[in-house]
């Protein structure tokens, strides 16, 4: 069994070698993760991959610590990231105790927050009431109806200097990692080199000090869209329907149960 990391470890890997991180929702797949990964995120992608929605504005608090609870009990021995929802964190007072609530409630070892320098008081905020902060710049997922779209940061001049502004707001504020999305990759690997806490880059190129991938997409389970950046290790869509079909035809054949599957 692999040595949990800590707020520690993962910044001592800057520089060293990348971090692997994985999204999982629920104690199954977070268990089948935990000897290949150093963190796991419970994003709210969830609420695209598990509910069906069409982006992840929709997620709750209740949502959240729930599917965190799950993951940190199929996964004991990795350190584990919970999203904070859209709206829970408009400012610092109610950013504080939506956090609060997610430590209190669930083993999470830190919350994650989407925003750059606009978002560094309220990421000072929790870090100075003891509330550890993942950072989440470049494409915000959160922000895809404001801005009328998932739309790749960083490809003019203005956009590459507040990556970088962002970057540097983040971590003075106290986070001690950070997440970078949807970011030309040598913008990217700028921001990474800029600052001295670890950036996980997913859609931004592999010249960062991580990656992190949505598990349903990188194993072929998410059908309605595949983003550019997600390489499909396995077709598991395919394998799970055909492993159904045959489970179908077996029952309606009698074929299943057989007598090594009867008392």
């Amino acid at each position: 069994m692999n040595k949990k990391m800590t707020i520690n470890s993962i910044q001592k890997t800057k520089g060293i070698r990348p971090l692997v991180m994985i999204t999982a929702y629920d104690a199954l797949f977070a268990k089948l993760f935990e000897d290949s990964v150093d963190m796991i995120l419970v994003g709210d992608s969830l609420n695209m991959s598990f509910a069906g929605r069409k982006d992840t504005l929709t997620a709750t608090m209740q949502q959240m610590i729930y599917h965190t609870n799950a993951v940190c009990n199929g996964a004991k021995n990795t350190f584990v990231v919970c999203d904070m929802p859209f709206g829970t964190y408009t400012n610092k007072k109610d950013a504080l105790k939506n956090a609060i609530k997610v430590f209190q409630q669930t083993d999470a070892d830190c919350v994650k927050i989407e925003g750059g320098a606009d978002k560094a008081d309220i990421v000072k905020h929790l870090v100075d009431n003891g509330i550890a902060v993942c950072g989440h710049i470049g494409l915000l997922p959160q922000s895809v109806r404001g801005e009328g779209g998932y739309k790749v940061k960083g490809r003019d001049p203005k956009e590459q200097q507040q990556l970088i502004e962002d970057a540097r707001a983040i971590e003075e504020a106290g986070a001690f990692c950070m997440v970078i999305e949807g970011v030309i990759s040598e913008v990217a690997s700028e921001v990474a080199s800029c600052i001295d806490i670890p950036v996980i880059g997913i859609g931004a190129g592999s010249d960062v000090d991580g990656q992190v991938l949505v598990f349903s997409d990188m194993l072929g389970l998410f059908e309605e869209f595949t983003p550019k950046f997600v390489k499909k290790y396995i077709n598991g869509a395919t394998l799970v329907k055909e492993s159904v079909k045959r489970y179908s035809n077996e029952v309606k054949t009698r074929e299943f149960p057989e007598d090594m599957h009867t008392y």
